[in-house]
């Protein structure tokens, strides 16, 4: 997006394109003095409110003073020119504000002109792992695994609908009331999902799942609680004996976190292609293929399906393959593709249970459309799926690795599979949930596949001497 129409967008109460009103008071507010003092803003309305207003007239301001030919991308000039701006601006209007007052308008200001406006202090926030507007009046986030209401407001539904523009417009995709829901990212691999009016009755919706700048590592998923050292020392032990892996869990328990950390055990000398809907992995190897599926145009055209990409990844030579989510027909080729010589493949998926996620794989593949009986598909996926990692989000918020399960083939017509390692509460302490994930006592029967590459494990990992 240029800057002009960067800057446009960010008029209070005006439409990206429309004409702007120049520095008169904002739409809604007919009348206001053009430099009131603060004592006449406190006496006609409250303080809150009227330093909102205060901030509309100075944005109106410093945007119409602004060059349009700014480069965007030089974010440190273009803050400095706001910055110099709106200096000049407040000291022109003999506005009476402190010090505090004075930074923090300038960096909403800024935020809207520039960032994505009154999301920018919660993106920032490092504490804050979801963030949820439920149209312009209403803000939630997710901290420590808990909602908050927040006190963060939009001025009105055309705001918020300027903010969900802001995020899709950069990777090309749409939203209006012929295509009102879109999947998104952000630079920082955030992932964004926006609905709008009509299917909204509430205003736009955005839902934003925060990732790190900096993906979680092995030590930071301990520290959080995830699993043990002893855990993720025999899940990287599984990844690099190439065993076929999928991640489940249900909405929000980490699923693809565990993926990302997983995922960073595969050998650098390996070529690794992933296929996701809105790009979200961060893998740090040096040999990595990213592809990313595609919504249709405004036509109804030129739809690139997450299934098409598995099938064309195939003749990209992979060394592993791994799927951000498997949600449909793409299961088949994910299936075929592990069981044809591409081990070591990776994906995650919606399920309660690990038994949860072999039924829904089979439901996944008759969604692909094709005739096949039951018993043919439980073959495949028996055949396929080696692990299934297990995650949960508890009652206080955390996420743990709560069943490491091996898919052991067929007896008769049913998957038979057996827990190595399940998560064990012992009790609540301060209302955290306390436990830990224990061995069942059962030897997989994969272990003989790190023995073949040189991988040893300490006897005792599995509940016996």
């Amino acid at each position: 997006m240029s800057l002009l129409k960067r800057i446009e967008s960010a008029r209070p109460g005006v439409a990206p394109g429309a004409p702007s009103g120049g520095p008169s008071a904002p739409t809604g507010t007919p009348g206001l003095p053009s430099a009131p003092s603060s004592q006449r803003l406190l006496n006609q309305a409250p303080v809150r409110e009227s330093l909102r207003e205060v901030k509309f007239r100075i944005q109106s301001r410093v945007i119409q003073d602004l060059d349009p030919k700014l480069d965007l991308a030089n974010q440190v000039e273009v803050r400095r020119q706001i910055e110099e701006i709106f200096g000049r601006v407040i000291d022109e209007e003999g506005l009476a504000l402190t010090r505090a007052e004075r930074v923090r308008m300038l960096e909403q200001i800024t935020d809207e002109i520039i960032g994505l406006g009154p999301m920018e202090p919660l993106l920032r926030d490092e504490t804050v792992t979801e963030i949820m507007v439920n149209g312009p009046r209403q803000v939630y986030i997710e901290r420590n695994g808990r909602l908050e209401l927040t006190n963060v407001v939009f001025q009105n539904d055309d705001h918020v609908m300027r903010i969900i523009d802001r995020i899709i417009a950069p990777i090309g995709r749409r939203i209006d009331e012929s295509s009102p829901m879109v999947d998104a990212r952000l630079t920082d691999g955030s992932r964004v999902n926006a609905i709008i009016p009509p299917l909204s009755l509430i205003g736009p919706v955005i839902t934003v799942r925060k990732f790190s700048a900096s993906p979680f590592t092995v030590d930071d998923l301990i520290r959080f609680g995830t699993s043990t050292p002893e855990m993720f020392d025999f899940l990287r032990a599984c990844v690099e004996a190439r065993l076929n892996i999928f991640v489940s869990g249900g909405t929000g328990s980490g699923k693809t976190t565990t993926l990302n950390v997983l995922s960073s055990f595969i050998p650098n000398d390996e070529r690794i292609i992933t296929v996701e809907d809105a790009a979200e992995l961060q893998l740090r190897q040096e040999h990595v293929v990213t592809l990313e599926s595609r919504p249709p145009n405004i036509e109804g055209r030129g739809a690139v399906p997450i299934r098409e990409l598995v099938r064309n990844c195939l003749r990209m030579r992979p060394d592993r393959i791994i799927v951000g989510e498997c949600r449909g027909g793409e299961a088949l080729d994910m299936l075929q593709a592990m069981n044809t010589g591409h081990d070591g493949s990776m994906s995650t998926g919606h399920a309660n249970s690990p038994r949860d996620m072999l039924a829904r794989l089979e439901t996944m593949v008759l969604m692909a459309g094709v005739d096949l009986p039951l018993r043919a598909i439980r073959e495949q996926v028996s055949s396929a799926v080696d692990l299934i990692v297990h995650q949960s989000r508890l009652k206080d918020g955390t996420r743990r690795i709560v069943n490491i399960t091996e898919v052991q083939g067929m007896e008769g017509d049913v998957i038979v599979m057996q827990d190595v390692f399940v998560f064990e509460q012992t009790g609540v302490v301060e209302g955290k949930i306390q436990g830990r994930l224990r061995p069942t006592g059962i030897r997989p029967k994969f272990v003989e596949k790190f023995e073949v590459m040189g991988i040893h494990l300490p006897r005792g990992l599995f509940g016996f001497a």
